[in-house]
């Protein structure tokens, strides 16, 4: 039967699977499995840096400090304090004596590594009052040249985007959350690899730090793009907090009118006893939907009408006659952290976390029957990829124990885990010949079996004591991720067993690992100059790799199979970085940095065929290692309460990673499928500029401005592998000289908060973004249609108030002016926001 409803969609979900989000999970039997499994696999983790130690350094022999005349804020406050005098939450602890505000001092990963890159940062206070906080990931909205494709609320697939690479660059960025890396490096994409900011409560967030760039030795070449540490408040005092916010969003698009709300509830409480503090935080999200795709046809159906007649982006017919994913979404995510002080110098930290996700999807058509007006598929099985029940179930842990001693040595030790306990999605073949339902045979696409592991060993070595003038860093890293994503043919699409009739559609599989080891010297030259150097090691495989694909007719029967074990893949490399920092006095820093970094091929690049809500992604078993080169220069100047910075950078990519995703028709049914390949660009180069500034009390007392403008002039220099035809002249094109795909030209934020007083805060703040290009040969001519990657300009409005000590609520717009548009999927219109939250 065909419906639209909502209520039909909850009479569809599978009865099958509607336990799932109440199974059980041991913490010690998943901690077991953390610790015993993949013997002799390392893994990288977060430097996240404890609070200070409860009692003075050790009484060492070393010789006087080196004062600088004009000493940095980051050196000022790196002094071991009593127990007494221990911060409360660990991310504010040791920072902020030097600024008037918080959020502008040096991050505490950065303090206790000397790390090179220039950072920005917002703190939970501040997300608070300026932000419409829906999920984690909307903290950083505001940050210089930063965009997550945050499609609607509680989306699951929100990539990180920075100044030089784009929304589909999952792996390019990486994402921690204190001691757990929450960046999927199983793919590099904006769909089932895209960060799990799904296991962080907002209300859990103490503090957000971004550092830009690859320049440090501790991180690996995923860091091309940046390096985001997300802190959470570990408490030194009871406290609870709950939140509840509700977002309405009024939608009129093409054949598709309705208003979609969300509501989310948010709880964190937490408490030290002792040597123990621990932190729970838990997270539910009920959240109905815009479309997320659309159906599209190159011709309209005869005997039909209700189409509405468009192009895509590169000037093809391909008229919209029905939504694809019309999802319903319900998020259950959990948290608990333990903290505990081995000794007054060392601490040991341990991590779990558990999501849920049940979604359903009933895609919506606008064709007719010219004969009867009843609504019809018209044979168009696209609509089919549209309709799923999905159910997902995923658990990561973490361990650390890490020791701050202020004195010769300290280390980090870390490793964290991440399984896809369950996910599966289940979705009928194809449509009726009748076009008024689906076939009762269909697919199982499953991911569950997927996971990853990640270690890391960690030192600091003070040859001349604590704010001596070298301080040496270094440390080993491992890890192994493991992918397993079979689609299986059933008899009964949404009653049948996980494994269907056992036959198989598709498999993709294999093993990626990476092992390094790193080092770098920070040498304070002169009490102003300060020279880093450092380098990282690696060695990357991958391993056991297969695949299995099909070919089918129009009902889903196998008329032809094959299956292929691909070839091993290996690469060592070495990546050297550099950095100078001058300060000409205590206002004023120059800092340049250089990088070279690796970013190797993920397990999904090279194996995993899949078709994932309609979009089909061909995988490339042959994919090279990317080799990045990139360079800065920083020009900063500081005040007490603001900051204003120029960066000038320039990135040099050789075997450049890059997929895109176009239209394909089929020539028969003229039935539209988006699909994906990805390949090595031989050469690219990006290079622009970054101005960004920061500052309270701007002519009156209360009154901030921020914001950031960001120009970056991107070109693909070289690909000798290119062979495109462009879809409306039928001639070859060229890549040569071209824009790189999904790289914006423009990117600028503004925003004004003024807070007359401690209980109100209001802010306005826009965002926009200038021309990117989604096609290698930029022929993605057309804007504003599905499929599209358009500028855009939002607005955005927050009102806070503080009614009590306890009380507080929020009221706030997101795109005001209700602008319409496309980055490949609609974007949100306006939204409204309602929220109140209590502490405990």
């Amino acid at each position: 039967m065909l419906s639209n409803s909502r209520e039909e969609s909850r009479r569809q979900e599978c009865p099958m699977l509607r336990c799932h989000a109440r199974r059980g999970v041991s913490i010690v039997a998943i901690q077991a499995a953390l610790l015993a499994s993949s013997s002799g696999v390392f893994a990288q983790s977060s430097n996240v840096v404890l609070p200070p130690v409860t009692v003075d350094a050790p009484a060492v022999v070393k010789p006087k400090p080196r004062k600088p005349a004009a000493r940095t804020v980051a050196v000022q406050n790196r002094s071991a304090k009593p127990a007494t005098e221990r911060a409360a939450p660990a991310v504010a602890a040791e920072q902020g004596a030097g600024s008037a505000r918080v959020s502008l001092e040096p991050p505490a990963a950065v303090a206790r590594y000397q790390l090179p890159q220039r950072s920005f940062s917002v703190t939970a206070k501040e997300v608070d009052e300026t932000i419409n906080l829906k999920d984690p990931e909307d903290a950083v909205k505001y940050m210089p040249s930063l965009f997550v494709r945050k499609r609607n609320d509680g989306d699951n697939n929100a990539v990180l985007a920075t100044r030089s690479w784009g929304l589909n660059s999952s792996s390019r960025t990486l994402i921690y959350y204190d001691d757990l890396l929450i960046s999927a490096l199983i793919g590099n994409n904006n769909t089932n690899a895209s960060p799990k900011w799904n296991l962080i409560s907002p209300e859990a967030i103490g503090r957000v730090d971004y550092l830009n760039g690859p320049f440090a030795a501790a991180y690996p070449g995923n860091s091309i793009g940046g390096v985001l540490l997300i802190s959470s408040k570990m408490p030194d005092k009871p406290f609870a907090v709950a939140k509840e916010t509700v977002s309405v969003m009024p939608w009129n698009q093409y054949g598709t009118k309705d208003t979609y709300v969300t509501s989310q509830t948010s709880a964190a409480a937490g408490n030290r006893d002792g040597k123990l503090s621990w932190l729970v935080s838990a997270n539910y999200l009920d959240s109905y939907q815009q479309p997320l795709t659309y159906t599209t046809s190159g011709s309209i159906p005869a005997g039909t009408t209700g189409a509405f007649s468009a192009l895509n982006k590169q000037g093809v017919a391909a008229n919209v006659v029905g939504t694809g994913i019309l999802a319903h979404s319900q998020q259950t995510s959990g948290n608990i952290r333990l903290s505990y002080d081995v000794t007054a110098q060392v601490q040991a930290t341990y991590s779990f976390g558990i999501w849920n996700n049940h979604q359903v999807s009933d895609p919506q058509t606008y064709l007719k029957s010219a004969a009867t007006g009843a609504p019809t598929f018209a044979g168009l099985s696209g609509f089919a990829t549209g309709k799923y029940v999905w159910d997902q179930t995923h658990v990561s842990n973490a361990v650390a124990i890490k020791s701050d001693t202020k004195g010769t040595y300290d280390f980090d030790l870390s490793a964290s885990s991440y399984n896809y306990l369950q996910d599966i999605q289940l979705n009928p073949f194809t449509i009726t010949p009748t076009g008024v339902g689906y076939s009762q045979n269909g697919k199982i696409t499953r991911m569950d079996g997927t996971n990853w592991q990640n270690a890391d060993a960690q030192g600091i070595w003070r040859p001349y004591g604590y704010d001596g003038p070298h301080e040496v860093s270094f440390g080993m890293h491992g890890d192994r991720y493991r992918l397993e994503s079979p689609v299986y043919a059933s008899s009964v699409w949404n009653t049948t067993g996980d494994t269907g009739t056992g036959t198989l559609y598709s498999q993709g599989q294999g093993e990626t690992r990476t092992g390094a080891i790193w080092l770098q010297d920070a040498w304070r030259i002169l009490p102003n100059l300060k020279l880093t150097l450092g380098g990282r090691f690696e060695t990357w495989r991958a391993q056991d790799g297969f695949n299995i694909s099909t070919a089918t007719n129009s009902a889903g029967a196998i008329t032809s199979i094959a299956a292929v074990q691909q070839s091993q893949l290996a690469s060592t490399n070495f990546s050297p970085k550099a950095s100078l920092s001058f300060d000409p006095n205590k206002d004023w820093n120059i800092t340049a940095n250089f990088g070279q970094a690796y970013r190797y091929p993920t397990v999904m690049e090279l194996y995993q065929n899949l078709t994932v809500g309609g979009v089909a992604t061909i995988a490339n078993p042959n994919l090279f290692p990317e080799q990045d080169l990139t360079g800065e220069l920083n020009i900063e100047r500081r005040w007490s309460d603001g900051r204003i910075r120029l960066t000038l950078f320039r990135e040099h990519t050789d075997h450049a990673i890059i997929s895109q995703t176009n239209l394909v028709t089929n020539p028969i049914t003229k039935v539209q499928t988006p699909t994906t390949v990805i390949s090595n660009v031989d050469a690219i180069r990006l290079q622009g500029i970054e101005l960004s500034a920061d500052k309270d009390n701007v002519l009156v007392s209360g009154l901030q401005l921020f914001g950031s403008v960001t120009y970056v002039d991107s070109r693909i220099l070289a690909d000798a592998g290119w062979a495109g035809i462009d879809p409306l002249t039928n001639l070859p094109t060229t890549v040569v000289g071209k824009c790189v795909p999904y790289v914006p030209d423009w990117r600028a934020k503004f925003g004004v908060t003024y807070r007359p007083n401690d209980s109100w805060a209001y802010t306005v703040a826009a965002r926009y973004s200038g021309k990117q290009y989604s096609t290698l040969d930029n022929t993605d001519r057309v804007s504003h249609v599905y499929g599209a990657f358009d500028n855009f300009f939002v607005v955005d409005l927050k009102v806070h108030y503080n009614a009590t000590k306890n009380f507080a609520f929020d009221f706030g717009i997101d795109n005001l002016f209700n602008e319409q548009y496309f980055l490949f999927h609609p974007f949100p219109g306006r939204t409204f926001i309602v929220a109140g939250k209590y502490t405990f």
